[in-house]
């Protein structure tokens, strides 16, 4: 599929319109964040008009948005463009939030599966063997967020581990 630049490319439809994103699009001011020696822009832009997909085959799509994040440190710049399809239509300003807190989740839940599971440590390789691991990580995780009992995860891990009456327990919580 050509790059996408300004110009929607529906290559997966049965038609094609000349109409250009940025003209039925509205666009959020852009928001910048400086942290650890680098900048970052983001700008959002989120349409709501789009008639211009004639057969598409997405259920309850509403709106599409774009979020451009411009990103520099001291060595160099880098610009990457992501486009969302949208269920809800929202503003380009909660659009940017929304895609914003999504990928605070995401680097949240690396960090709890880095540092109490050693995810990044994990050498296995072959076969669907890395996909199983990471399904029974996540599974794990959820089940321990589940317990209500004190403790940090990694003490409710080696507990499970010494502990029969409490591992039955936490395998009840599926």
């Amino acid at each position: 599929m050509p790059p996408v630049s300004g110009t929607i490319w529906t290559g997966h439809f049965t038609s094609y319109k000349t109409r250009t994103f940025h003209e039925l699009a509205t666009t959020a001011k852009p928001t910048v964040d400086a942290d650890h020696a680098r900048i970052e822009t983001r700008t959002a832009t989120v349409c709501t008009e789009i008639d211009w997909l004639d057969d598409h085959q997405w259920f309850g799509i509403v709106a599409i948005g774009k979020v451009v994040r411009e990103r520099e440190t001291r060595t160099k710049t880098t610009i990457v463009t992501a486009y969302y399809l949208l269920s809800t239509a929202l503003s380009p300003e909660r659009f940017n939030d929304v895609v914003l807190s999504h990928w605070g989740v995401e680097n949240r839940l690396h960090w709890r599966l880095d540092v109490v599971m050693n995810e990044d440590q994990d050498r296995t390789r072959l076969g669907h063997a890395p996909e199983n691991l990471a399904v029974l990580r996540h599974m794990a995780l959820n089940v321990m967020q589940k317990d209500t009992t004190k403790g940090s995860f990694r003490g409710k891990f080696k507990r499970a581990g010494w502990n029969d009456a409490y591992l039955t327990k936490l395998i009840s919580l599926f």
